[in-house]
């Protein structure tokens, strides 16, 4: 296993199967996205159906897009809300740093370490084929894991308050990630994943 803690957005994290880059923070903490997202996004419990049955998760929720793109994961179906001025800036600077191109947003809300995400892969069908996404940070730093899925390798890193990590290419066809829970941390974690679909 091994862990990352410099950025270097010239440096490929994953040694073979994909491409992750961890840029270190892009975001000015005195222009205060933290607040503002959780304040200024309409959040919602998260949904999803495991083996016919209707959950509702902690963690909460938002989908914002260009136009009413309809989304499904987890078996539960959303539709983008239009962009909110801090959403536009903020996309627009990860654009700017990472030379890709977004049409979309699906944010999270983690109240604290208790609340997590189990190892999957964003390989959704409304996604571009070997797109980019962009994670963005604001709030509690916390651990991020990789595995590949047929080596079983792991790597970690830990995404920092203002971070941008980008994961393109044929990440999603061969590793997984998380953001595993832990008790260490106590305070909230918001982050954004910009993502390309294609299907409208």
């Amino acid at each position: 296993m091994k862990l990352f803690n410099t950025a270097n957005p010239s440096k490929n994290l994953l040694p073979y199967d994909g491409t992750v880059y961890y840029y270190g923070r892009i975001c000015d903490p005195d222009k205060g996205y933290y607040e503002k997202l959780l304040h200024g996004i309409s959040w919602k419990n998260d949904q999803a159906v495991i083996f016919g049955r209707h959950i509702e998760t902690k963690r909460k929720v938002s989908w914002y897009g260009d136009k009413r793109f309809e989304y499904s994961y987890s078996n539960i179906q959303k539709i983008a809300e239009p962009w909110t001025a801090e959403l536009l800036e903020l996309k627009e600077m990860v654009e700017r740093e990472s030379g890709e191109t977004f049409n979309s947003c699906l944010l999270n809300l983690y109240h604290d370490g208790s609340e997590g995400m189990a190892w999957h892969s964003d390989g959704e069908k409304d996604l571009k084929k070997h797109g980019a996404i962009a994670s963005l940070t604001f709030g509690a730093e916390r651990k991020f894991s990789f595995k590949h899925k047929t080596s079983k390798e792991k790597i970690d890193l830990y995404l920092e308050d203002g971070s941008l990590l980008i994961m393109k290419d044929q990440t999603q066809d061969h590793w997984l990630h998380r953001l595993p829970p832990t008790k260490t941390v106590h305070g909230a974690r918001i982050n954004l994943t910009f993502r390309t679909i294609e299907k409208a």
